[in-house]
């Protein structure tokens, strides 16, 4: 029997190891599976645990207030360290580029564990955008051992730094699996934050911004540029920001953006009311990088408030439009969208290049084969 461990620990890596774990779990005399949370976004995770009904095996509890990347690495990789030693597991899973998949992949090569990196092949091509999950992804890539690429493009990247062709699938991304699970349940907004939401009578935009490389007057320019859209269409507009919890965004956030009729200002939404808000969302506007392949699923354009964007193949397919983080810049953009009926549409009714929710059971497939198992004949 395969013994699989996976390793998670922020918000987005739970919603896309979710469906994973779903999968893995359906062949109990093939592979054996365990969660290890880490801790990183704990608050954030436990709505997601029990969403998609993780069981956690292994809880390391390491988030600290104001914590470092030094301290999670740390803690990481003595963690997922002892934890492999002691129960002799053949392969790690980790997905995408958060220091908690860095510091588990290396704790791996470490052990001499096989890994399997989900998300694998991202690539902007510049360390510091986004910072550091640039560098982490690049990091698992040199260490791995199975390659899990959402696009074609993903997979020319691995192929430009010489991972070999055997050693790599294009699955699609594993986000579309859990998003098309999480949309298609019944939910209502009644005595949520949103129930006074005009849906009927206001295009509804959806905000996300929070990276650290946006940090300080960039990240200031895109909540200017946010404020000038809604009080140059405050009849026509409401602006939705969840706001994440790192003071560096809710001080910056709150002193330019508070106080605006047209402007919501809530608390991180849980997966759940997320995703039904992204589906009653005129477009969205984010620095996200799981939302630049969930909303177009949802018909949904997103213009990227970053300077970069690792997901080309959304730009490429004209549904994801990268506008930075120049105030002016993100106005003009919104507008067009907002004034063009002909723009908006050529933008959301594009194709979504990252998968047709399939994704987790292609994974699977690809690890029973690697260890010479049959799926369906556990």
């Amino acid at each position: 029997m395969l013994k699989v461990l996976t390793v998670f620990g922020t918000r987005p890596e739970t919603i896309k190891m979710a469906p994973l774990i779903s999968e893995l779990e359906k062949y109990p005399g093939l592979i054996d599976n365990r969660n290890c949370l880490t801790g990183q976004h704990k608050e954030m995770v436990e709505p997601l645990i029990k969403l998609f009904n993780i069981r956690v095996d292994y809880d390391l509890n390491l988030m600290r207030e104001n914590q470092t990347l030094e301290h999670i690495t740390i803690s990481v990789l003595q963690e997922v360290s002892r934890i492999l030693r002691e129960e002799h597991f053949d392969l790690l899973l980790v997905q995408g580029d958060t220091t908690t998949s860095m510091a588990a992949a290396l704790a791996a090569f470490y052990c001499g564990v096989k890994i399997g990196h989900v998300e694998a092949g991202l690539r902007t091509f510049d360390k510091r955008h986004p910072y550091p999950e640039e560098a982490n992804r690049k990091i698992i890539d040199s260490m791995a051992d199975m390659y899990f690429a959402h696009t074609e493009t993903a997979k020319k990247h691995l192929l430009n730094e010489g991972i070999p062709d055997s050693q790599i699938a294009v699955t699609g991304n594993t986000v579309i699996d859990a998003l098309l699970d999480v949309s298609n349940r019944p939910y209502s907004f009644v005595g949520t934050p949103l129930e006074t939401i005009p849906f009927d009578s206001r295009k509804i935009i959806l905000v996300t911004a929070h990276r650290r490389e946006s940090f300080g007057g960039p990240f200031e320019s895109i909540c200017h540029g946010l404020r000038d859209l809604a009080l140059k269409y405050k009849d026509k507009i409401v602006l939705v920001y969840p706001v994440h919890r790192n003071p560096n965004v809710r001080q910056v956030v709150n002193s330019i953006l508070s106080g605006i009729d047209n402007v919501l200002l809530i608390d991180p939404l849980d997966y759940m009311p997320l995703v039904h808000l992204m589906k009653q969302a005129y477009m969205v506007l984010t620095d996200s990088g799981g939302l630049q392949e969930e909303a177009p699923s949802l018909g949904k354009p997103v213009l990227v408030l970053r300077k970069v964007t690792e997901r080309q193949e959304g730009v490429e397919a004209g549904t994801v439009k990268v506008v930075g983080m120049n105030a002016h810049d993100i106005v003009a953009e919104a507008s067009k969208l907002l004034d063009d009926a002909d723009a908006y549409h050529g933008m959301a009714n594009r194709a979504n290049p990252y998968g047709d929710g399939t994704a987790s059971t292609q994974i699977v497939k690809r690890i029973l084969e690697d260890a010479g198992a049959q799926p369906g004949h556990e």
